[in-house]
């Protein structure tokens, strides 16, 4: 079947929100996910359901259905595959790899993305800590918390940025707030304010509340 880029980025769109928890995801929404006035989600939504890559039912919203799903999880393959290879192969930063992901992602064939997933040996997480789905569109499974959810005091290890703006990220990366560093919240303060957190081998650093809400970890001692 001949798909657009277009198609393809408001499945994977789809597909995120939808992961994000939403019941079904309402144009709205997934226009202020595009950027892109209600209209053409509707009349995209509509395109998409011809082509069977959607359901859509008012007040309830999009879902993929299984033929969208497939497609929506090899461009997701697709773009963390090619943001780690740009990390670890050719020395972008991981605040650069996202954008130039989105330009290649929809350009490569199943030929180079095997070669690239061979290379890399087959890899579970994208540099964000976001996981890679397997050829199969299956995702690795790992239970994480939000920083704001961990008690004081409990040694965990960040495996994942939600957020990929640049400029957190290289926030984060000053204070050595990336995936794979051991680190424990030294002490909260009240009403939403700094989280105070030991990382290892550094001095302590603190962070807004809406910044550690975009860190989840896994707990060391499970």
């Amino acid at each position: 079947m001949s798909r657009s880029q277009s198609v393809e980025d408001y499945l994977k769109a789809i597909y995120k929100l939808d992961q994000e928890g939403e019941n079904g995801v309402s144009n709205s929404r997934l226009a202020e996910e595009m950027g892109v006035a209600g209209a053409s989600v509707t009349n995209m939504v509509k395109r998409l359901s011809k082509m069977g890559l959607v359901e859509y039912e008012s007040y309830y919203g999009s879902r993929l259905t299984k033929s969208g799903e497939e497609i929506a999880l090899e461009i997701i393959r697709h773009h963390r595959l090619l943001e780690l290879y740009l990390k670890e192969m050719m020395g972008y930063s991981w605040d650069e790899v996202h954008d130039e992901a989105e330009k290649l992602e929809h350009h490569i064939s199943e030929q180079f993305e095997d070669r690239i997933a061979e290379l890399l040996n087959n890899p579970k997480y994208d540099p964000h800590g976001d996981p890679i789905p397997a050829k199969d569109g299956s995702m690795p499974q790992e239970h994480l918390f939000s920083l704001l959810e961990i008690k004081e005091e409990t040694p965990c290890i960040i495996r994942r940025v939600k957020n990929q703006d640049p400029d957190l990220l290289r926030y984060l990366e000053e204070r050595n707030l990336i995936p794979g560093v051991k680190i424990k919240v030294s002490r909260r303060e009240p009403f939403d304010g700094p989280i105070h957190i030991f990382v290892e081998g550094e001095k302590g650093v603190a962070i807004g509340a809406s910044v550690a809400s975009d860190i989840y970890v896994v707990n060391k001692n499970g």
